[in-house]
């Protein structure tokens, strides 16, 4: 029996669950690969198969290079874990999970049915365009994927009031990427590879407006009607199937070293 059918089957966990548990560190091994991560402090959540309303959330105080299938923590979604933790874990800390992290993703998998994967990032180019005025401009084709379909959030202090769950999730409506303002970055998606085409295309959209604005230069934006007919164009089953091979192609960038799928 290989590590990962042996660690599923000592927790008793389902064929399905054991997949979302390795999409999910494979994301968490993602965002450390392209250096999206704030030490300890953002986090990647997945809704587990079933009907109990479960979700997957790193441990706190583990580094996304860190995460593996078997780490990930199982909360209800009042925040409190619903099973036990690994028997052959040593740290007693093995079941806690950060408070604001609980906060924000709770909110939009409590919301959102489709939102099986949740990331949320605080890198400098997100940070940056979240905190300007005008938000995200039409500037590169990346930006105009987001096109009349990006939601802002309005900066509230540490996501730890739970009555500001209410407010995200509205101010999300039916998007898949949110800036939250002075914050940074939030996308969900049905699958991993949405997700993930969700933020590498946000990240870099916010590092093209960075390095654009740092210019100083006149900008040119595209007319209107190239705007909405590009983001039309993104919303192509031509391209939304192109992520799974994005993704597929992602998932080499993490082999080596400790699996991911352990």
């Amino acid at each position: 029996m290989n590590v990962q059918s042996s660690s599923a089957a000592l927790r008793g966990w389902s064929a399905a669950e054991w997949q979302v548990r390795c999409e999910l560190a494979a994301l968490y091994r993602l965002c450390a690969y392209h250096r999206w991560t704030d030490s300890i402090f953002t986090h990647i959540s997945a809704r587990v198969p079933g009907p109990e309303h479960h979700f997957l959330l790193n441990r706190f105080g583990q580094m996304h290079h860190e995460v593996r299938a078997s780490d990930l923590v199982k909360i209800d979604i009042d925040g409190n874990p619903v099973e036990e933790a690994d028997p052959r874990a040593s740290d007693p800390d093995a079941q806690l999970v950060n408070k604001a992290g609980f906060v924000i993703h709770s909110a939009v998998h409590m919301a959102r049915e489709d939102a099986h994967f949740v990331i949320h990032t605080h890198t400098p180019a997100g940070i940056a365009v979240s905190s300007q005025k005008q938000g995200l401009l039409p500037l590169s084709q990346q930006a105009l994927k987001y096109y009349g379909h990006l939601a802002y959030h309005g900066y509230e202090g540490i996501a730890l009031d739970e009555d500001e769950r209410v407010r995200l999730v509205a101010d999300l409506g039916t998007h898949d990427a949110m800036l939250l303002r002075n914050h940074g970055i939030l996308v969900c998606g049905a699958t991993a590879s949405f997700a993930y085409d969700e933020l590498y295309a946000l990240e870099r959209a916010c590092a093209a407006q960075v390095a654009t604005l740092a210019g100083g230069c006149e900008l040119i934006l595209p007319p209107q009607e190239v705007c909405e007919r590009t983001a039309a164009q993104f919303r192509s089953p031509m391209i939304r199937k192109s992520c799974d091979k994005q993704w597929e192609a992602a998932l080499r960038l993490i082999e080596g070293g400790v699996d991911y799928r352990s």
